[in-house]
């Protein structure tokens, strides 16, 4: 008797085409849409002109006649410099981590974004899913940050940080904040978030007078930066994303279940 087959087995993940293209590393998603309004993009050789179009993970899709290759899973841990633009071009010219990384961060995107004055861990990626599963506030994933900042801190500016406060109509709060150096003129500080709202450590300390003069993030999750100098990027294999994030990994399985089921 022949063993019934797994209900998992030959499950395909469906998405928009225009994000199978930028997932891809084939065009970015502005230029995946002209490309599919236009006529240009067949999927298994029948043209598609809706941008929005769900389309197998694995599917054959081509452009102006050239086929498309399905990206090979590859994610990267790189420290980023400071002055450089998380993004992937600059209408000002000002420098990227593209540039930086050259070769290396082809078809890989960033996961979430360190703004230009900061510093540190900053990972990439060519898994989409993975990306939006550590960026989402839902997962907690903990951003571990030191920090210097103008004027001398106390102990109870630092507990009113984790108790948060409202900027312009949001929500602040660090998780865990560690004074290490106070001095009249600048003071350093070990600061913890699991949510990473846009500029939000540099919004807390200005809202209680204390500017942020310099930031570095030294930890995601289980990722550190060690000895890892600016500029430099490691490798990240599967097997190693799986032991740092298993929650993610796990609940990325399950999404994709459930989403074909």
């Amino acid at each position: 008797m022949s063993r019934p087959k797994n209900n998992l087995t030959g499950l395909k993940r469906r998405i928009h085409l225009n994000r199978l293209l930028s997932k891809r590393g084939v065009l970015t998603r502005s230029q995946a849409n002209a490309a599919i309004l236009a006529g240009r993009v067949s999927v298994d050789g029948r043209v598609v002109r809706d941008p929005g179009q769900p389309v197998a993970e694995s599917a054959r899709v081509t452009v102006d006649a050239e086929p498309t290759a399905r990206r090979s899973w590859r994610t990267i841990l790189f420290h980023k410099p400071r002055g450089v633009m998380t993004t992937r071009a600059d209408p000002e010219g000002r420098e990227t981590i593209y540039d930086v990384l050259g070769e290396a961060g082809r078809g890989l995107i960033p996961v979430g974004r360190l703004d230009r004055a900061t510093s540190g861990l900053l990972l990439l990626t060519s898994d989409t899913h993975l990306a939006d599963r550590i960026t989402d506030p839902g997962s907690a994933v903990s951003r571990v940050y030191v920090a210097s900042v103008r004027g001398r801190m106390t102990q109870e500016d630092c507990e009113r940080l984790e108790q948060g406060l409202v900027d312009n109509g949001e929500q602040l709060k660090a998780d865990t904040v560690t004074l290490r150096k106070p001095s009249g003129r600048e003071s350093h500080l070990v600061v913890t978030l699991s949510e990473g709202k846009n500029r939000e450590i540099r919004r807390l300390f200005e809202a209680i007078g204390h500017p942020v003069t310099r930031l570095k993030r030294v930890a995601l999750g289980g990722l550190t930066l060690d000895d890892l100098a600016p500029g430099k990027w490691r490798e990240l294999n599967e097997a190693d994303v799986r032991r740092i994030f298993p929650i993610l990994v796990l609940a990325s399985f399950v999404s994709v279940v459930v989403n074909v089921l």
